[in-house]
């Protein structure tokens, strides 16, 4: 992460584009569930607030990023009906696919947009709306709108955070802001890896209670 973060700060002008192409991954079916643009946007954030990267320049080179990239996982969707359900790609998440599918038959547009913000359910959403037969205009304005929210709700926290950082950095701003946002980012990965490993105890143990094991 930490290197990643130096390479676009070395890199200001291609700032957008980079993160744009993180973010597109990120929204690809299957693939999207191993690339961390979260914890990348997050640090983005704090260098905004340092003054290292232009905010316009990647918020909008993020949200092109996401759009597109949930745009092609849809249309995959769409064009492979339910086939793409029984890909050898999803066999390993079928338990995903599976609360995938019940999500969004149950809450439609609104999956999209809670889908940015749901890590498990995210590379999965805009593909199975495709599949349940959604509007290609419907999506695209769900598609759009969540994708702004999502960028600015990840970029905002960062950038909050680095402006307080600005009055402790003084000569040496660019290596305290990025330093500390990767130790922030850390933090919050660390955090919810605990919490998801808590939930999966207490189902566990809920599930062995219900069948008596």
């Amino acid at each position: 992460m930490s290197s990643v973060a130096d390479f676009i700060s070395r890199n200001a002008m291609w700032a957008g584009v980079i993160l744009g192409a993180v973010t597109f991954v990120e929204s690809l079916v299957v693939i999207g569930a191993f690339v961390p643009a979260t914890g990348l946007l997050v640090v983005a954030g704090t260098m905004i607030a340092a003054g290292i990267l232009d905010p316009w320049n990647v918020i909008l080179g993020c949200v092109i990023g996401a759009v597109l990239g949930d745009a092609v996982s849809f249309a995959i969707g769409r064009r492979l009906g339910t086939k793409v359900l029984r890909h050898k790609w999803l066999r390993p998440h079928r338990r995903k696919v599976a609360w995938t599918r019940l999500y969004c038959a149950r809450y439609g547009v609104a999956s999209i947009f809670i889908g940015r913000f749901f890590g498990p359910l995210r590379a999965f959403v805009p593909t199975m709306v495709g599949v349940l037969g959604m509007r290609r205009r419907t999506f695209q304005m769900a598609n759009v709108t969540s994708a702004f929210l999502w960028v600015l709700a990840m970029v905002i926290p960062g950038w909050l955070v680095g402006k307080g950082l600005n009055h402790l950095a003084e000569g040496h701003g660019k290596t305290v802001v990025i330093s500390a946002a990767v130790a922030l980012v850390v933090a919050v990965l660390v955090i919810q890896r605990l919490l998801k490993a808590r939930a999966a105890k207490r189902n566990r143990l809920l599930r062995g209670a219900v069948t008596g094991d």
